[in-house]
């Protein structure tokens, strides 16, 4: 296994403190604000480890309110909203200095049957004739910035699209849709909670790019920045992070220093999975000369 797999859910393994609260933490090596999927994931962990494992996640809602400072541990305080015969609602509030800066909303249900039917998955390249990101990443930046960027992420993350960074570089690649293959980097264990997670995790790395690649605009270029401001998923049918995952996103809209994104997950085999929305704050400024 991967050693940031190992880390991530290492990550995802939270301390319980008390009942409903438990503390999380963040990569050592983060210098900024914690990674908005990291937050989600771990919040996503709170929640369900307060519910009968018979009663799987089916959507969560959230919002990012404050940056989260990786420097010091992460306080989950679980709301037990409801416990119904079919449903339960769980409400995770993260803390730091004292403040919330993240709130999630989630739902769980009893497996049940009913009418049934899912989008077909779009067509496109499949992820083993792809090129890694690896070797995506070393034509743009060189092979140590490659290697240090891919060995750093949990996943093994392959993209039918552009790039947002070749996109910048060459305005005829520009495009509102994108086409990214994932799973993680190792075998994981068979906990569906786990899986669901890590996928919520993953949902946050590459949304809110496809608003970018819409534009030619690409983080790092010293003159974009952004954040998550909220999230939704809803979970259609169980999956596997360690399988082939087609995470295929666009971009209806954008506006007022906000960009909207949504992304549909689909296996192998083409059945979808998870359905994902996310808005996102993207201010554009001058570069200093």
């Amino acid at each position: 296994m991967k050693e940031s797999l190992k880390e991530l859910l290492d990550l995802l393994d939270l301390e319980q403190i008390e009942n409903d609260i438990f503390r999380g933490r963040s990569p050592q090596d983060r210098q900024q604000r914690v990674f908005g999927g990291q937050v989600a994931g771990q919040a996503l962990v709170a929640a369900g480890r307060t519910v009968p494992v018979n009663r799987p996640v089916h959507s969560l809602h959230a919002y990012f309110i404050r940056p989260g400072d990786p420097s010091v541990p992460i306080v989950y305080t679980v709301d037990r909203v409801r416990d119904g015969r079919s449903f339960t609602t769980r409400r995770v509030s993260a803390i730091q200095h004292g403040k919330v800066i993240f709130t999630l909303s989630a739902s769980f249900q009893i497996v049940e049957d009913g009418p049934a039917h899912l989008a077909p998955m779009p067509q496109g390249a499949r992820p083993e004739t792809l090129p890694t990101s690896h070797e995506r990443l070393a034509v743009l930046f060189g092979e140590r910035f490659a290697e240090e960027f891919v060995r750093r992420r949990p996943f093994d993350v392959r993209h039918a699209t552009p790039l947002t960074w070749e996109a910048a570089k060459d305005p005829e690649l520009k495009t509102p849709e994108s086409k990214v293959w994932l799973r993680v980097d190792g075998d994981l264990p068979d906990d569906p909670l786990l899986h669901v997670c890590l996928m919520t995790y993953a949902s946050d790395m590459t949304l809110l790019d496809t608003v970018l690649l819409n534009h030619g605009l690409a983080w790092g270029d010293k003159r974009t920045m952004g954040a998550s401001l909220d999230h939704a998923m809803w979970f259609h049918r169980p999956f596997r992070a360690d399988q082939w995952l087609l995470y295929a996103q666009d971009t209806p809209a954008a506006g007022g220093a906000r960009g909207l994104a949504r992304g549909q997950v689909f296996t192998e085999e083409g059945e979808l999975v998870v359905s994902v929305m996310q808005e996102g704050l993207i201010r554009v400024t001058e570069p200093d000369r």
